[in-house]
């Protein structure tokens, strides 16, 4: 049985295929925490589960969709709108969890095939070309349904080890990257960490009126805040400090339009306002640099480490003094609350004016620049683990089909990955 391959019918090897639904109520009964979430669209992508956005419903909304109740290792799939055919599996950690209408559960006999060889091989190339070329075949809406996941065939070994041994591969570098990203918002948590410290709670400034050290700080640093507040339009502030707008120190530049079918495959990553949307081989901003969400998702403020191309759903920053304040400026942007100046259109949008008259609180500028040498430290760690997350994934999807397919054999994959990471 070793090394022979077969095709399998979903339906024949799934006991449990369905979606969810929305709790009676519907969003008005999401909540940000509690014992049961409720997985959506958009925790799905194909690189992996999202925790943005996880909603949450109480017990008696979760005994409603009892029948969609996910168990470890379940696959799931989307199978309406945009984000048709991106599929992951649950991450055990939100677990007990449901889906809505929007998401399909997919649990495999385990005996005949592997859910996380399943996964690999629902988003490999060939696979979500299929899909999606299925979802668009039926109607208005694009859309999987329940019998075309069943009538899904899909090629694997007859071996369930051999399966195990080929999603194990895959998953090294995945493993690898989750491990990244996880660095990553604890480096980015250390950052907001220290920022609020310093510039929010003003911790150096109510340390030295106890006439204490400020914790963690060397006395050069410690010397740069001042020991009293004095009153301002934004409350007590460090004395010496001040309060201007929004306006005085940056301008918010358009970003320019650039249509999907004018982009040309580069290495400039393109912008908008949900963040990263592709790839250019040209850039409009040079680097490192500040995104602001205009429209579609106003308010959002996103820095980006290299040099970039910002699309016209947002706006980028440029400093009106100094550049080399940027992490402090990225930081300052984010306590403000743009998504509430919106414009008033029918498309939602942040309105540039008044953002302008937002008050802004603006320390000495080496205070500022102690604080933009471990907001540069820590975005360069940040930006490193991306890199090689990128060149990781790179690596799986070159294996993906390879693998799938039988043209490489787990062995030669293995080798392969060792010498890239050893």
């Amino acid at each position: 049985m070793a090394g022979e391959w077969t095709a399998m019918r979903l339906g024949d090897v799934c006991p449990k295929i369905g979606s969810g639904a929305t709790p009676r109520g519907g969003s008005g009964v999401y909540l940000d925490s509690g014992e049961v979430a409720l997985i959506r669209s958009q925790n799905v992508y194909n690189d992996g589960f999202r925790h943005d956005g996880l909603a949450f419903i109480t017990p008696h909304h979760a005994k409603e969709l009892e029948n969609v109740e996910l168990m470890c290792g379940d696959v799931l799939l989307n199978i309406t709108g945009d984000s048709v055919a991106r599929s992951c599996q649950v991450d055990d950690s939100v677990l007990p969890a449901r889906v809505n209408q929007h998401v399909a559960i997919i649990r495999p006999d385990p005996e005949r095939l592997d859910p996380r060889y399943l996964r690999y091989f629902l988003v490999s190339p060939n696979v979500q070309a299929r899909m999606l070329s299925w979802a668009g075949s039926g109607g208005t809406r694009d859309a999987l349904t329940k019998g075309m996941i069943e009538s899904f065939e899909i090629l694997a070994p007859v071996d369930v080890g051999e399966q195990r041994a080929i999603a194990h591969v895959l998953g090294t570098p995945d493993d690898k990257i989750e491990l990244n990203r996880r660095i990553n918002e604890t480096l980015e948590a250390i950052a907001q960490a220290l920022f609020k410290s310093w510039f929010v709670h003003f911790d150096p400034v109510r340390a030295k009126m106890a006439g204490r050290q400020p914790f963690g700080m060397d006395a050069a640093t410690a010397a740069l805040f001042p020991d009293s507040f004095e009153d301002s339009p934004l409350g007590k502030i460090p004395k010496g400090w001040r309060v201007c707008t929004i306006g005085d120190v940056i301008e918010l530049a358009y970003g320019r339009a650039l249509k999907d079918t004018a982009r040309r495959p580069g290495p400039y990553p393109v912008y908008g306002s949900n963040g990263c949307v592709g790839w250019h081989d040209e850039y409009l901003v040079r680097g490192p640099g500040i995104v602001v969400g205009r429209k579609g998702n106003p308010g959002t403020v996103t820095w980006v480490p290299t040099d970039f191309f910002p699309i016209d759903t947002t706006f980028y920053v440029v400093p009106k003094q100094s550049a080399d304040g940027m992490h402090y400026l990225f930081h300052s942007l984010r306590q403000q609350d743009l998504a509430s100046l919106g414009a008033d259109s029918a498309v939602p949008g942040l309105n540039r004016n008044m953002a302008y008259m937002s008050d802004f609180l603006l320390p000495p500028e080496p205070v500022i620049a102690a604080f933009e040498g471990y907001g540069c430290a820590l975005s360069a760690r940040v930006h490193a683990n991306d890199v090689e997350s990128q060149k990781l994934a790179e690596l799986r999807d070159t294996l993906l089909p390879k693998l799938l397919s039988g043209q490489v054999h787990v062995k030669d994959a293995e080798r392969f990955i060792a010498e890239v990471m050893p």
